[in-house]
C-alpha cells in the first residue's frame, strides 16, 4: 500500500512510539499531523520533516483540542487515511495506595482521547476506507499488578475500537488495536505514582526493550495488512492464550513477578 498522498494522524507524537511513526510515515511519504502537548518539540520536527508535517498542540484528554487538531489535518491536507492513537500515560502503585484522581487522569488521556480523536476523525476515515490504531499494552490483555488503571483504560480502549470495528463492518474502515512489549520509551518516567507525582526512573532495564523504531515499523506493517490485533513479543502472545486457558496459573506468575522490578511497590 503507498502512502504517498496520504494522511496519517499521530497522537504523542513528541517521543518514543509516536515520533518513530511520524518519522516512518514521513520517509514513506505520507502527510503527517504530529499531535501533542509539547508544541516545541514537534514544531521543530514538522519543520524538520517539511511541507508534508503538520504539528498541532494538543491534549487528548480536551475533546475540543481533539476536534480541533482533526479539522486542522482536514484543512491542511484535505482529510485522514490514518488516525494512530498513541497518546498515553502508565503508572505504577497498588491500589490500596491509589489516589483515585490518578485512575481518572489515566482514563482521560489513554480512553477518552482514543474516543474523542476517533469521534471526530471517524467521518473522514470512512470515506478514505483507512484505518484507526489504538495503542495498547499487554496490561490490555491481563491486569498487571500495580497498573491497575493502566490496564483498565486499555481494557476499555480495546472494547471501543473493537465496537467501532464491528459497526463498521460494511463501510471498509480499518481498525487494529496493537498490544508492544516493553519498548524503550518515555512511558515508565513519566508513570503516575500513588499521588499523582511522576516516578521519575524507569523499573525496567530499558535496554533490553524493543526500540520504538522497531515498534513503529511493525505497526505500520499491521495497518498495511490491515490487521485486527497485533501483538508483538512472546510475553504477549503468550498472556494471550494462558489467560483464556489458565487464568489462575498467570495471576500467580504476574503476582510473583512485581517483586523482580526495582523499589517495586510492597503487597504487605
Amino acid at each position: 500500500m503507498s502512502m504517498e498522498g496520504k494522511t496519517v494522524v499521530v497522537t504523542g507524537a513528541s517521543s518514543g512510539i509516536g515520533l518513530a511513526l511520524v518519522r516512518y510515515y514521513a520517509e514513506a511519504g505520507a502527510n503527517v499531523v504530529l499531535a501533542a502537548r509539547s508544541v516545541d518539540v514537534i514544531e521543530a520536527e514538522a519543520n524538520r520533516i517539511g511541507e508534508n508535517a503538520l504539528a498541532v498542540k494538543c491534549d487528548v484528554s480536551v475533546e475540543s483540542d481533539c476536534k480541533s487538531m482533526v479539522e486542522a489535518a482536514v484543512e491542511r491536507f484535505g482529510g485522514v487515511d490514518v488516525l494512530i492513537n498513541n497518546a498515553g500515560i502508565s503508572m505504577r502503585a497498588l491500589f490500596d495506595d491509589l489516589e483515585l484522581s490518578v485512575l481518572h487522569r489515566l482514563m482521560d488521556v489513554n480512553f477518552w482521547g482514543t474516543v474523542y480523536c476517533t469521534k471526530y476523525a471517524l467521518p473522514y476515515i470512512q470515506s478514505s476506507r483507512g484505518s484507526i490504531v489504538g495503542v495498547s499494552s499487554v496490561a490490555g490483555i491481563h491486569g498487571l499488578p500495580a497498573r491497575s488503571g493502566y490496564s483498565a483504560s486499555k481494557y476499555a480502549m480495546q472494547g471501543f475500537l473493537d465496537t467501532i470495528r464491528v459497526e463498521n463492518l460494511k463501510k471498509g474502515v480499518h481498525i487494529m488495536v496493537v498490544a508492544p512489549g516493553f519498548t524503550e520509551s518515555n512511558v515508565r518516567f513519566s508513570a503516575l505514582t500513588a499521588d499523582g507525582s511522576a516516578q521519575g526512573e524507569s523499573p525496567r532495564e530499558e535496554g533490553k526493550m524493543m526500540s520504538a523504531e522497531e515498534v513503529a515499523s511493525r505497526i505500520a506493517r499491521g495497518v498495511r495488512k490491515r490487521k485486527s490485533l497485533l501483538v508483538m513479543d512472546f510475553n504477549g502472545r503468550a498472556t494471550r492464550i494462558l489467560t483464556l486457558f489458565e487464568p489462575r496459573l498467570w495471576d500467580t506468575l504476574f503476582y510473583k513477578a512485581m517483586p523482580n522490578e526495582q523499589n517495586p511497590p510492597s503487597y504487605n
